[in-house]
């Protein structure tokens, strides 16, 4: 069954809040709320080309990547990308495809 593009985004900020409680079980901060709290707290934000996706964190909002809305040139509908400034994706290489197995961090994309 092939996920439509809201579901998948939708199971990436999932994923991406659990990293976020994982890390912090690891540690001594932890509690029962992280990833509610943090789920609540990263958001879509449309864009024609590419779907911005922020975190609040404290009174701090900052852009977590971005996922391309539709094919074209080097990327595929999809990728996720890591954020080159508050309003540009790094266009060097996707991270991942949400549609795919991907493997991604609640402070944002991996590293090449």
């Amino acid at each position: 069954m092939e996920l439509d593009f809201d579901t998948a985004i939708e199971k990436l900020l999932d994923a991406t809040a659990q990293d976020f409680a994982d890390s912090r079980m690891r540690g001594e901060y932890g509690s029962s709320t992280d990833y509610q709290d943090f789920r609540e707290n990263i958001r879509p934000t449309g864009g024609r080309k590419y779907l911005k996706i922020t975190k609040t964190m404290g009174n701090q909002e900052m852009v977590w990547g971005f996922v391309v809305r539709e094919d074209g040139g080097k990327f595929r509908k999809g990728d996720i990308l890591k954020a080159a400034s508050w309003a540009a994706p790094a266009l060097n290489k996707a991270r991942g495809n949400i549609f795919e197995d991907y493997d991604v961090r609640w402070t944002g994309p991996n590293y090449l």
